[in-house]
């Protein structure tokens, strides 16, 4: 298989360059550091807010972008910029939010960087967030009394709105209901959660946004994932990687499948496909 020159990469976390305890491996860190070093523009491509990058990633030298929410926002970082701004209208983050309120949940609600809840749904993080997440949850999330009452009132119109679920039914009416607004793209990045950005808008939209604001194609754009909310992404840029800890739906959307995140796949990837030594 034969690719065009890769200038941008962009690579998912959480199942991806994370192993399940949330680490970066020696190998897949020094995969990364090598990439940047040729000059590949390296940068984390993710659901979380700006606000929930790990600071092992978005501090390392080198690294100047990140994409957040699910391509609603990528930033500049040295400036904290927005280059790509996708947001849910005001309307459709109310509707959104509403129809994730209705379940018992934990809903979020993404705007300006940062992840917003209620107090009360806060309160009971560790009834919905897995348990490797909990402490991310906690140190990134920002009570908001009144929430619904927050929104409407300043015209919040957020990058995502996204809940954990407690059990699986609750999880998949929830994810029909939303499949029901022509205006939502419903995606799922672990087992137990929902997210939802304004149609039309995924990963692969920003990347490849970003990509042309820096003078390239999709052609030239590499992305390893391992999640539903990167499918639209590995099929939109010249060479997707899915991780072999992906369910056959993201693997199927790949140009090519690598190891898994317990076994350096990010790391193998950029070795095989950048020619890195």
């Amino acid at each position: 298989m034969s690719v065009p020159e890769i200038r941008l990469v962009g690579l998912d976390l959480d199942g991806t360059v994370f192993t399940n305890d949330k680490r970066i491996t020696p190998r897949t860190l020094a995969a990364i550091q090598k990439a940047i070093a040729k000059g590949v523009i390296v940068i984390p491509a993710t659901g979380r807010p700006l606000s929930g990058l790990p600071e092992a990633f978005a501090r390392m030298p080198g690294v100047e972008y990140a994409l957040t929410s699910n391509g609603a926002a990528v930033w500049h970082l040295p400036a904290r910029r927005k280059l790509v701004d996708l947001p849910l209208s005001a309307a459709h983050t109310l509707a959104a939010y509403a129809l994730l309120e209705a379940f018992d949940c934990m809903p979020d609600v993404y705007w300006d960087g940062r992840a917003h809840t209620s107090p009360e749904r806060l309160a009971r993080l560790e009834e919905f967030a897995p348990p490797e997440m909990v402490e991310y949850v906690r140190s990134t999330r920002t009570a908001v009394p009144n929430l619904a009452h927050y929104i409407r009132e300043n015209g919040i119109r957020a990058e995502k709105v996204t809940a954990f679920f407690k059990t699986p039914a609750q999880r998949v009416e929830a994810m029909e209901a939303a499949g029901q607004l022509p205006f939502l793209v419903p995606t799922s990045s672990i087992p137990n959660n929902i997210e939802l950005n304004e149609a039309g808008v995924h990963k692969g939209v920003g990347l490849v946004k970003l990509a042309e604001t820096l003078g390239f194609s999709a052609e030239n754009v590499m992305a390893c994932g391992d999640g539903g909310n990167d499918v639209e992404m590995l099929r939109a840029v010249g060479l997707g990687v899915a991780m072999g800890n992906a369910p056959d739906e993201v693997k199927r959307a790949a140009r090519d499948v690598t190891d898994t995140n317990e076994r350096d796949g990010v790391a193998k990837a950029l070795e095989k496909w950048l020619n890195l030594v």
